[in-house]
């Protein structure tokens, strides 16, 4: 869904109008690329705001993969959700037994007028296959066949309008082997290939290396291929106070030319469970970014909704009582109208 500060097509201003009386939506508009922008086929461009779901696997089997998980994402004011599928989740899972649990997901976020970014959630180096954990191991072979298999299951599927190739790529300072710009290049083109010739309608999202940080390659070589977007997840740490100048040089430089989303930002204190270098800050992070994004109409996804995982949005399963660092996000993107 488009914010109000521009133009809202018909068809989603209907459908935010059943929502608000209680019928299903059964389809969503299919987004393409044009120009800089996400837009649908009549032209109007789409903003999102939106929260990452934990791990589905690890949501159904604490008992949390429902509709009403959903419904409280949509209560938040978020209008996109983000799955991140661990690689070892899928393996451990099955992928007939997983693929269930995304059936699930897309159909209860088709009825709330929710779009769906699909991630492939692993975090290291394709290329050498080593990785920061055990959690994040897959294979070239793996990564490709996981995406042939989603785009042949929801290629024509208007809901999942964005496939996130590979979420945080990472050399962790060369701990994990070499890659360059033009080897990452090659092997997003090889999965953006496989995705198209296997039916997937879909946006590829590409992310830069710096754990999803530093767009500054393409500058000069973006990649030859039309119909995409590119992704950056500006964790507070990445830079020091002030942001914005930085941001625009590392990542920010991207909007003027392509479509670009922040699929993962957030923070928190040092006192919150998990808490960790990248993540760690305050209020004024939150300012400044969602100020930097509003300005600049780029979309953002905020991690995580999810009681354990950190940052964490939110305090209980039974109350969704947010953090402190979902209280500043809830209230933000509720202030956001959508027509």
């Amino acid at each position: 869904m488009r914010l109000i500060k521009t133009k809202l097509s018909i068809t989603v201003f209907l459908l935010m109008s059943t929502l608000s009386y209680g019928f299903q939506v059964s389809s969503l508009d299919r987004l393409i690329v044009q120009g800089n922008s996400f837009v649908n086929d009549e032209g109007t461009t789409f903003v999102f705001r939106g929260l990452n779901a934990s791990d589905p696997n690890k949501l159904e089997l604490q008992g949390h993969w429902n509709k009403a998980y959903f419904e409280e994402i949509k209560n938040w004011g978020a209008n996109i959700v983000r799955l991140p599928v661990h690689p070892t989740d899928w393996t451990e899972r099955g992928k007939e037994s997983y693929l269930k649990l995304l059936d699930d997901g897309i159909q209860w976020a088709t009825e709330l007028g929710l779009y769906i970014i699909i991630d492939w959630h692993s975090i290291g180096n394709l290329k050498t296959e080593m990785y920061q954990s055990d959690r994040y191991d897959t294979t070239l072979k793996q990564t490709y066949d996981f995406w042939r298999t989603l785009a042949s299951k929801y290629g024509d599927n208007t809901t999942v309008a964005f496939y996130e190739i590979f979420n945080e790529p990472t050399t962790y300072n060369g701990a994990l082997g070499t890659v360059t710009w033009t080897e990452w290049k090659t092997i997003n083109k090889e999965i953006i290939g496989i995705i198209r010739a296997n039916g997937g309608e879909g946006i590829p999202l590409v992310a830069g290396f710096n754990w999803a940080y530093d767009l500054t390659p393409v500058l000069e070589d973006p990649l030859d291929v039309e119909g995409i977007g590119y992704v950056s997840h500006p964790y507070p740490q990445k830079r020091e106070k002030p942001w914005e100048d930085q941001w625009t040089k590392d990542w920010g430089f991207v909007k003027e030319k392509y479509p670009l989303i922040l699929t993962e930002i957030g923070f928190c204190g040092p006192e919150d469970p998990g808490a960790h270098s990248p993540v760690i800050s305050d209020e004024s992070y939150g300012d400044a970014i969602t100020a930097y994004c509003d300005e600049k109409d780029i979309s953002y996804v905020i991690w995580v909704f999810d009681a354990e995982w950190a940052p964490r949005l939110f305090e209980d399963w039974n109350t969704y009582k947010p953090s402190r660092h979902g209280k500043y996000f809830k209230k933000k993107l509720q202030s956001y109208t959508y027509d």
